[in-house]
């Protein structure tokens, strides 16, 4: 796979659904690439849509698989995954991944440190949400590990966070509503990844917004880098 937005020190703002799908080499199941970091093991952050009855062979992830249920239900041997579910996979695990509906995620692979070795899995439908730190704003984390934290972020309508620094850049995908900062707005459907140290004032207006967002990961030592 090319390289695809391959310098983590350069800002990427995306319209997921402007983005044509493009085929995978298994029937029934289509991918958009976000970004493609490493040609080698295929250290890519993609959205992939699986279409009724789909599936893809048994494979091993060498390097851990990270993936969020936007639409329908994902299913494994280990269960079913409807649409707000999280999961992870960590290195070395297997599985054949199948849908009876039809499904899209958004899955992150080989983006895990060599000791990140938990297997998670968060219904996000029914997982509580804890107070934020600015008020109208609720999160729910989804995982810790070595200064990278991904957690879903809830903003009530004209909610305004504080001015901040990400050190270790920031990664968003809005999930509903429209987030906002003083660079620009960014609707349903949009992925955002800031480098280090960038900063921002970011807010909602009268839509609120639902975002998935992962910090402190550019830079960080993950399995399979020289």
């Amino acid at each position: 796979m090319d390289l695809i937005n391959a310098d983590m020190e350069q800002r990427v703002v995306i319209d997921t659904h402007a983005m044509p799908w493009t085929f995978s080499p298994q029937p029934g199941v289509e991918r958009k690439v976000l970004e493609s970091l490493d040609a080698d093991t295929e250290r890519v952050t993609t959205i992939v849509r699986f279409a009724p009855d789909s599936y893809f062979p048994a494979h091993t992830h060498g390097g851990g698989e990270e993936l969020i249920v936007l639409e329908g239900v994902f299913s494994d041997a280990s269960g079913n995954y409807p649409a707000g579910s999280y999961v992870r996979n960590p290195p070395g695990s297997t599985h054949q991944p199948f849908t009876r509906e039809g499904c899209t995620i958004m899955v992150k692979l080989w983006q895990f440190s060599e000791e990140d070795q938990a297997q998670v899995r968060i219904d996000t439908r029914s997982a509580p949400w804890h107070p934020g730190l600015v008020e109208g704003l609720s999160v729910m984390p989804l995982h810790k590990h070595d200064g990278v934290n991904t957690a879903l972020v809830k903003w009530e309508p004209n909610t305004r966070f504080n001015p901040h620094v990400h050190p270790g850049g920031e990664e968003i995908l809005v999930q509903e509503g429209k987030f906002r900062d003083e660079l620009g707005e960014y609707p349903e459907g949009t992925w955002l990844r800031n480098p280090r140290w960038s900063q921002h004032t970011p807010f909602t207006g009268p839509e609120g917004a639902l975002i998935y967002v992962r910090v402190g990961h550019i830079g960080a030592r993950l399995i399979g880098q020289n």
